[in-house]
């Protein structure tokens, strides 16, 4: 069968890389992909936020499935499209991708179907906004509405802190803000593949939001993972699933917009049980690169199973994985473009394109993100010591990663 994968990060590169294994599947496209995916299948030069020219591509190419990757492409409407023309295409509706495009729309759905979630108000109002933040103290979570790649949340643990980021968020015209009660505990992402219906969770992993070593500097879309997580054994993840995945699935499925595709929940373990921090529409990134690589199941198979709502059982490799995110100097604030990258051809490492481009032969940096270095392990530490080992042997001028990508849990692994 062909398979169209719509995306061009390192998440893309990832579900290409996977779909290309599957036992059934004879072509891959990606549209419009980068240049790491040359070797998976065929990239075709559409931007990925043209559903016309995508759906036209689908219907001439005869696809028999179709991926998609970006939130941005969903809330666009991309599978109302295809599916209009009677394309298959795993990924929510523009209706059902608004669990991520708005914060605000996220949050009712969540109190309308009992999932657990901080206390949260939605303001349009500067002014109604800076009162809340002085009645209800710090810390405190604040959370532009829309689609931010990631980013437009600042977790204040001071009062000024809090008022700049209302202050920066309500520059923008027409902007809407969600502050939410902070959730102290564990974070942890779990991904589903779903149809609504079914519900089928995928391995765990431990996503580093913040720029800099310990925790320091700006949220981004995400500076590296691993994955498992031991602090989340199974009894935790039945409770997530049956306390938050299942009841999104099934309530939205209630409200009439079924959501098929896969469903990201951000989950707080909190001295209370887990809460929802927030929902996504689409897979992580870098999820995305630390859980999939572990997944021994045909992904394709298993998507295909789930949208004719067959039961699927999924084995994983029991090893660990790290995905260490190599991004452009000064990102998450500006990003890096020409800038060259030198990658050995003897790493153990996968290597995943997350913003790159070839100019005169050479490759450079384009985007915010650049490269995802994931290693395996036996052990959590020796996929650490892989990943960062061959990540000091990428070579580039205006690149930079997070040191401690696992540190806290390999810590915490040899005080138990």
């Amino acid at each position: 069968m062909k398979v169209l994968v719509i995306g061009k990060g390192g998440r893309e590169h990832t579900i290409a890389w996977k779909v290309k294994e599957s036992t059934v599947v004879k072509e891959v496209f990606i549209a419009p992909g980068n240049v790491g995916m040359e070797e998976i299948g065929t990239l075709i030069n559409i931007s990925e936020e043209n559903i016309e020219a995508l759906a036209n591509f689908a219907e001439q190419k005869k696809i028999d499935l179709t991926i998609v990757g970006p939130e941005s492409v969903l809330a666009l409407g991309v599978v109302d499209e295809f599916e209009k023309r009677g394309l298959k295409i795993f990924g929510p509706t523009a209706a059902a991708a608004e669990i991520e495009s708005s914060k605000d729309f996220a949050k009712k759905l969540m109190k309308r179907y009992n999932v657990p979630t901080g206390a949260y108000e939605t303001f349009e109002d500067l002014t109604l906004a800076k009162q809340y933040i002085k009645k209800n103290g710090v810390p405190i979570v604040i959370k532009e509405d829309g689609l931010k790649a990631g980013k437009g949340v600042t977790v204040a643990f001071s009062k000024d802190e809090a008022i700049e980021a209302l202050e920066m968020a309500f520059s923008i015209p027409g902007n809407k803000v969600v502050i939410e009660e902070y959730l102290d505990g564990f974070e942890f992402s779990i991904i589903a593949l779903t149809n609504g219906k079914i519900v089928i969770p995928l391995e765990v992993a431990q996503d580093h939001k913040r720029a800099y070593d310990n925790d320091k500097g700006p949220n981004t879309g995400g500076m590296g993972v691993y994955s498992p997580v031991d602090k989340i054994d199974s009894k935790i993840i039945d409770e997530t699933v049956e306390k938050i995945l299942k009841p999104m699935a099934l309530g939205m499925v209630q409200d009439g917009i079924p959501f098929k595709g896969f469903l990201f929940g951000g989950i707080m373990l909190t001295k209370d049980g887990v809460k929802t921090i927030e929902f996504n529409a689409r897979f992580g990134d870098p999820e995305a690169e630390g859980i999939l690589p572990r997944l021994k199941s045909d992904f394709v198979k298993a998507i295909l199973d789930l949208m004719e709502e067959k039961e699927i059982q999924l084995e994983w490799d029991k090893r660990y994985t790290v995905a260490i995110v190599m991004a452009s100097e000064n990102y998450p604030k500006t990003s890096t473009i020409g800038v060259e990258i030198e990658i050995p051809k003897d790493l153990n490492s996968l290597v995943f394109h997350m913003g790159t481009r070839k100019s005169s032969g050479k490759l450079e940096t384009n985007g915010g993100r650049v490269l995802s270095v994931v290693s395996y392990g036996e052990t959590l530490e020796e996929a650490r010591e892989k990943a960062y080992s061959d990540v000091k042997k990428i070579k580039c001028e205006k690149m930079f990663f997070r040191n401690d990508i696992g540190s806290k849990m390999c810590y915490n692994n040899k005080n138990k």
